[in-house]
């Protein structure tokens, strides 16, 4: 499920903020960014990550900013060394004035401002204070899921009443009546014997009674009903259930294409493809669920 959340705080001379964003995908994937020196904290930070979300991909963010601290001058007394050297060369050469100590310290390289590091206390209490924010972000980005979730529920259960719908409705199609039946395989042996002789009346009938057999749905029809209670028991129960709803989503539809396949009527058949165009949808929708 997607989702949305940023905690900010601050410690020592620092001052921080961590944002989180989730996306839909198949399994659990964290992109987890941290700037030095917190990236001292970062297994912690993803092991609460993982904790916390099951499925989806997630991205977090820590951007930082130091406040406060020294500067601290340093020279490159190798750089200085070598550049004088050249330089006054270079101006007895040309007969020019030798340069100045602050020309040379104005180059580039030479003379550089430092921070001052923080001790190794300070850096501790900082990565702790950054842990404590990614908490505070966690509990809002699962706020928002468990939110979002809430109201995927409500479509879901609507997509299996209408799921539920179309299997009753196939359960009690006229054409599974076997009256029907007999009728369409009293019609099928009399096409056959008008237009073959020498055929055993018989033995069609009883071929005729396999294939009648094998194209029954009960079976289908009995596993959609079983899969729509499931998947219903599912979604009460919450929790991390993406990938259990997944997988009835795929035996609700290849359930659906057998009754498809084994539909022996024209409107049976078009119940079928309704059924499967709804289960459809359903499985687009549960790919959203954590």
């Amino acid at each position: 499920m997607t989702g949305f959340a940023r905690a900010a705080g601050s410690g020592g001379t620092w001052r921080w903020t961590f944002e989180l964003k989730t996306v839909n995908a198949k399994g659990l994937d964290i992109r987890l960014r941290m700037p030095a020196p917190f990236d001292r904290a970062e297994g912690e930070a993803r092991a609460r990550l993982a904790k916390a979300l099951a499925r989806g991909t997630c991205f977090a963010t820590l951007s930082s900013q130091r406040e406060g601290a020294t500067a601290a001058a340093r020279i490159d007394l190798a750089a200085l060394e070598s550049i004088a050297v050249a330089a006054r060369a270079a101006a007895v050469k040309a007969g020019l004035a030798p340069p100045t100590m602050d020309g040379l310290l104005a180059l580039r390289g030479v003379l550089e401002a430092a921070d001052t590091e923080d001790d190794e206390a300070a850096v501790n209490a900082a990565c702790a204070g950054a842990l404590a924010s990614l908490d505070e972000a966690i509990v809002a980005l699962t706020t928002a899921r468990r939110w979002e979730g809430g109201a995927l529920a409500s479509v879901l259960k609507d997509m299996l009443w209408s799921i539920a719908g179309l299997v009753e409705a196939a359960d009690l199609n006229p054409a599974r009546r076997p009256e029907a039946v007999r009728e369409r395989l009293a019609q099928s042996v009399e096409t056959l014997m008008g237009s073959a002789r020498g055929l055993d009346e018989n033995r069609l009938y009883q071929e005729a009674i396999l294939l009648a057999a094998k194209a029954d749905i009960r079976e289908e029809l009995d596993r959609l009903k079983t899969h729509v209670a499931a998947a219903r028991a599912l979604i009460d129960g919450g929790g991390a259930i993406g990938r259990r709803l997944d997988f009835l989503a795929q035996e609700l539809a290849r359930e659906a294409s057998t009754l498809s396949a084994k539909a022996n009527d024209v409107s049976l058949t078009a119940q079928g493809l309704e059924l499967r165009a709804q289960i459809e949808q359903f499985r687009e929708q549960v790919q959203n669920v954590e």
